[in-house]
């Protein structure tokens, strides 16, 4: 019988390490990809979820059972993350973010070129959004997470999510205006 999030909690808490491997194993893709998404970086997204974990277990008899699992620890890692890029803002080695585009099997050289451009696009339009922005907008369109859950990630109230939101989409949009017109 597999373990629930708040089962797996429980005996993470009495000195299990199976119990909290298995919190592991079930969120450290979600947590990579957040990670991935708002830093570009495979390396750094990698480092990030060790860090979220490590503050998970540390943090792990704060958690109230009331709430899911799941938004916690994304919240200690979309913390992570933001701690992260503020550090490397503040040392200015910002890198240009690197984003992969996943095609069909034999795209056409054309699309090839279209996705590479969208890409590029996206991925500056995502630099030159705020630490809240790119928070909210990969949490939002990348993981699918609802507004309540982006709120309680990123410590904030609804009005100012949907904001964040609203404003990392249009960033987005103005970035691929140049585009949206090819080959349609």
């Amino acid at each position: 019988m597999e373990l629930t999030d708040s089962e797996a909690v429980r005996q993470a808490r009495t000195g299990s390490p199976e119990a909290f491997r298995v919190l592991v194993e079930r969120h450290s893709r979600s947590l990579f990809r957040l990670s991935y998404r708002m830093t570009g970086s495979a390396h750094d997204a990698e480092d990030l979820v060790q860090e979220t974990f490590l503050r998970t277990f540390r943090q792990l008899d704060r958690f109230d059972e009331r709430c899911e699992f799941r938004t916690w620890v994304h919240r200690i890692g979309t913390n992570c993350t933001l701690d992260f890029l503020r550090s490397r803002k503040t040392r200015r080695e910002q890198e240009p973010a690197e984003f992969q585009e996943f095609a069909s099997a034999a795209p056409s050289p054309e699309r090839l070129a279209r996705s590479g451009e969208i890409g590029l696009r996206v991925g500056a339009a995502l630099n030159e959004m705020s630490e809240m922005e790119r928070a909210a907008f990969v949490l939002r369109h990348y993981e699918g997470v609802g507004i309540d859950e982006i709120c309680q990630a990123l410590g904030v109230l609804p009005n100012a999510a949907k904001h964040a939101v609203f404003r990392a989409v249009q960033k987005v949009r103005r970035a691929l205006e140049p585009v949206a017109g090819i080959d349609q």
